[in-house]
């Protein structure tokens, strides 16, 4: 009888393992398919999704009042006021009677924020607080994106406004005129007809999940601080979408069924089952970008929680390997690669192989140009740059003046033998250059075994 472990141990060897054979398209699709779904479940389950999730909700009770002030003062010159509340109620929705409660508080709200009587001072709070609510979504889609860097200030504050005056007109834009294309007479003689009222309704059921996988993809492709591709958007969109759609209906199955927490919480039950429902609500669309990541970098599909590093055999490995693509591409007159470039041909992770190539930047082996996104290229001569620099760049990389050989004393047999190994490596790669190895290719010797040599060019 196979004992649980066993069988564990066997599906991680089937999942994670390395192939035994050719594997079909279907089964690379199907594996990956399983791959991403255990590493999502982990990331919900150990990873910082959850508690991003809390960190949204907290900003989102301080500021969803001064936003929604904001982006529905636009309305009122349109004369759109009146929607705001029917808005709200089908965001409130799963809270059931509760939501129309907390919509009609919310509405009040705004209705008694005049923004004439609060002065430059408590106007300028009430950008900030807007602000600061797209600013740590901004955060949270980067941190999943795996970009450490934000955006200039001038940038955000653009994109952040334009989000919150032109994204509302926008949506009841939209909502206008379909529902005034919805009123003409002959429109409504079509849909009296049998087959065709039938596929209208089914399509109106569907129109609420169709504007929130809208939604959703439009924040997973304008949000993050990176080139999101409309692919994986949309399907990180579809999956947050959807899922956002059936939460609400289990939580309002769940506000339905348990009239206990009014009993026991009282007047505080409306606002405990609020804050419950923002935290599902972003939980769900983190989970939708992280869908969206993994679908355009597969190769952060790794079993293991937290950051790989790198070994240092792994290291120097990744580095030759960089420089030579670079080198490789600079002689033959090419384009010079991106890190996502970098990432595709390697299949390391980008901020894994980030780390190497910032050694390499820091030692003027490498730079970066100023396109969008930067291009790696060759600082200096590529006969000017040795195997050995690369080397001792990526051994040497990460010491500091109290951190390193020279404050760190070993035994004399120690040093002695480090010294003999730094020698053999030097005698054997110290004089290759850069440019000799691109040019170098792979043959065999009449033995049997691989050996390199130097292309030569033909006589003329």
């Amino acid at each position: 009888m196979t004992e649980p472990a066993d069988l564990l141990s066997r599906m991680e060897r089937r999942v994670w393992g390395a192939s035994e054979g050719p594997r079909s398209p279907w089964q690379e699709h199907a594996l990956r398919f399983v791959r991403t779904v255990v590493i999502l479940i982990r990331d919900l389950a150990v990873g910082q999704l959850t508690l991003r999730g809390m960190s949204l909700v907290y900003t989102t009770l301080l500021s969803i009042v001064p936003l929604l002030a904001l982006s529905f003062s636009v309305l009122k010159a349109f004369g759109v006021r009146d929607q705001l509340q029917p808005l709200l109620l089908n965001l409130l929705e799963p809270l059931g009677e509760n939501g129309a409660d907390m919509a009609r508080r919310i509405a009040g709200f705004i209705e008694n924020m005049n923004v004439g009587v609060l002065g430059a001072l408590g106007l300028a709070l009430l950008l900030y607080t807007a602000i600061s609510l797209m600013q740590k979504i901004e955060e949270s889609l980067n941190y999943i994106w795996h970009i450490p860097q934000p955006r200039s200030l001038t940038e955000r504050f653009s994109r952040y406004l334009s989000v919150l005056l032109v994204g509302p007109i926008l949506v009841f834009s939209a909502l206008g005129l379909t529902a005034s294309v919805m009123n003409m007479a002959a429109v409504r003689q079509v849909l009296e007809i049998g087959t065709l009222g039938q596929i209208v309704e089914v399509a109106g059921r569907l129109v609420p999940y169709v504007l929130v996988i809208g939604a959703f993809t439009f924040v997973y492709l304008f949000i993050p601080n990176t080139r999101v591709r409309f692919g994986p958007a949309l399907i990180g969109g579809a999956a947050g979408g959807i899922a956002w759609q059936t939460a609400g209906w289990l939580f309002a199955t769940f506000v339905a069924t348990s009239a206990q927490y009014a009993a026991v919480y009282s007047s505080f039950a409306i606002v405990l089952l609020f804050m419950i429902w923002l935290y599902v609500s972003w939980l769900v669309l983190l989970f939708g970008a992280s869908v969206a990541f993994y679908i355009q970098h597969p190769e952060y599909l790794y079993l293991g929680s937290g950051e790989p590093r790198l070994s240092n055999r792994m290291r120097e490995r990744l580095a030759l390997s960089a420089m030579h693509l670079v080198a490789a591409r600079f002689l033959a007159g090419e384009r010079a690669p991106t890190l996502g470039e970098f990432t595709r041909l390697l299949g390391v992770p980008g901020h894994v192989l980030g780390v190497v190539l910032d050694a390499l930047e820091s030692r003027q082996l490498l730079l970066q140009s100023q396109d969008d996104p930067p291009l790696f290229l060759p600082a200096r001569d590529l006969s000017l740059i040795t195997v050995m620099q690369v080397l001792e760049t990526v051994r040497s990389a990460g010491e500091a003046r109290f951190l390193s050989p020279g404050a760190m004393p070993a035994p004399p047999q120690v040093e002695q033998l480090l010294d003999r190994a730094r020698s053999a490596v030097d005698s054997a790669v110290g004089k290759l250059s850069l440019r000799e190895l691109v040019e170098v290719s792979p043959a065999r010797s009449p033995t049997g075994q691989d050996e390199l040599q130097v292309r030569q060019d033909p006589p003329l």
